[in-house]
């Protein structure tokens, strides 16, 4: 009977996505038409309403929200334009020195806003016009502009951990916060080494010269901004509030920082609440529907078939989490980040804790496995927010970004292969 269901869950999921059924329909209905193999319509039905509602309530949720409004205001607000200007400050006259400047600042906007698609936006729509302008490749520029931005799904405070805490059971937000930043600078690390190669061979042009006086003032410039990071996250970790309290307390000071730079006008913030409500119906859909499908694979024992199938193949750990990495590299190519993290957290969990790894550890790993499907057609979102910005082309952007999927990867293997790269902050910390 489970491998009845198995299949009707996979053919009918697969065939909705094949006819081009939004994600979140896909998800409800072929849970809904796997339970009808064992159950009425009607009861069907309504264990699905009721699994969508019973999954959106959580308190950890409401962090989402909070954060994807102060993602939109700082959009708003001037604050990339400042942590552009301190990056460019960084990096000074260095050859190519926009390619660096576009990592570092996606990098430092990703750790505010936590949004890979809001850094993107921001960041390309600032830097690409002025890349063009002094030579730079259009396709080059976007390439890292796309996967530079993935940094802030692991660098905190991440949505996307959020999600992962709620899927895993209660690992703690905390504690993943912590445990990316080491793997999210890594990561942004081999990305300006492969820039560095462009660079080199394209003999990109030098950038401005910075003294000491002028890397000063960009940098108390945007010390506010930065403070935000030591706010968020100092207080979860010192236990002054949770991550939901730190996300509404987000909001309120970058809002009142984007007054007070005097970037962003009351007529504005209608329009900003608008777009952060249509983002957070999005994400809280997928959760909704995703958890459902979630219920009902628990409920036809489809994870503890493949947890048992997994564990036979092989009791080496890296050896099923290099078959856990393949089979995510590949659902990635179809599937948004949170149903994915939301449905295979509950598959892939209980096999890595009964190997003795972590939580934590294959947390931070599945997330930076997600990260590169963000990238990659044919669902890859900040892939076709990369090309709009940059007023290009998928195909056009394909050659000069492989080289940037090829160190994602190989950060991806270094953070599977080395644990203590992701558990050594949060057990020096005590989480």
């Amino acid at each position: 009977m489970v491998y009845i269901s198995i299949i009707i869950l996979v053919v009918i999921f697969v065939s909705l996505m094949a006819l081009g059924v939004p994600v979140a329909w896909s998800l409800g209905l072929s849970g809904f038409v796997t339970l009808l193999v064992t159950v009425a319509v009607v009861p069907s039905a309504t264990t699905v309403a009721q699994r969508m509602g019973t999954g959106l309530d959580s308190f950890s949720l409401l962090a989402i929200p909070f954060f994807v409004l102060a993602g939109e205001i700082m959009n708003k607000g001037g604050i990339a334009n400042r942590l552009i200007d301190l990056a460019k400050a960084i990096t000074g006259r260095l050859p190519g020195g926009l390619l660096y400047v576009n990592v570092i600042a996606a990098m430092l906007f990703g750790a505010i806003a936590g949004s890979a698609v809001a850094a993107a936006s921001a960041i390309g729509g600032i830097l690409g016009p002025r890349m063009e302008k002094e030579g730079y490749p259009k396709e080059l520029g976007a390439a890292v502009n796309i996967t530079s931005s993935t940094t802030g799904l692991i660098i905190p405070p991440s949505n996307i951990l959020i999600v992962y805490s709620l899927a895993s059971g209660g690992v703690s937000i905390g504690a993943l916060f912590i445990a990316g930043y080491i793997p999210g600078l890594f990561i942004g690390m081999l990305l300006m080494l492969v820039a560095a190669v462009f660079i080199k061979k394209n003999n990109l042009p030098m950038g401005e010269i910075t003294s000491w006086r002028e890397l000063g003032s960009k940098f108390f410039r945007a010390f506010p901004s930065l403070m935000l990071l030591v706010i968020v996250i100092g207080g979860i970790v010192a236990g002054v509030f949770t991550a939901t309290e730190a996300s509404a307390i987000a909001v309120i000071y970058t809002l009142g920082l984007s007054f007070f730079y005097g970037e962003l006008k009351t007529k504005e913030v209608p329009s900003i609440l608008l777009k952060a409500s249509e983002t957070t119906a999005i994400v809280m859909l997928l959760i909704a529907t995703s958890m459902s499908m979630s219920w009902v694979m628990s409920s036809e024992d489809i994870p503890q078939s493949i947890s048992q199938a997994l564990l036979t193949l092989s009791d080496n750990k890296f050896v099923v989490l290099i078959i856990i990495n393949l089979i995510l590299l590949f659902v990635g190519l179809f599937m948004d980040m949170t149903p994915a993290v939301l449905i295979f957290t509950p598959i892939f969990l209980p096999v890595v804790v009964a190997l003795g790894i972590d939580p934590i550890h294959f947390g931070i790993m599945m997330v930076t496995n997600l990260c590169i499907g963000v990238c990659t057609p044919p669902v890859g979102s900040v892939l076709f927010i990369g090309v709009g910005v940059a007023n290009t082309s998928i195909a056009k952007v394909f050659l000069p970004i492989l080289p940037f999927f090829l160190a994602m990867v190989l950060g991806l293997v270094m953070i599977t292969l080395w644990p203590q790269m992701t558990l050594w902050l949060p057990s020096l910390f005590g989480l």
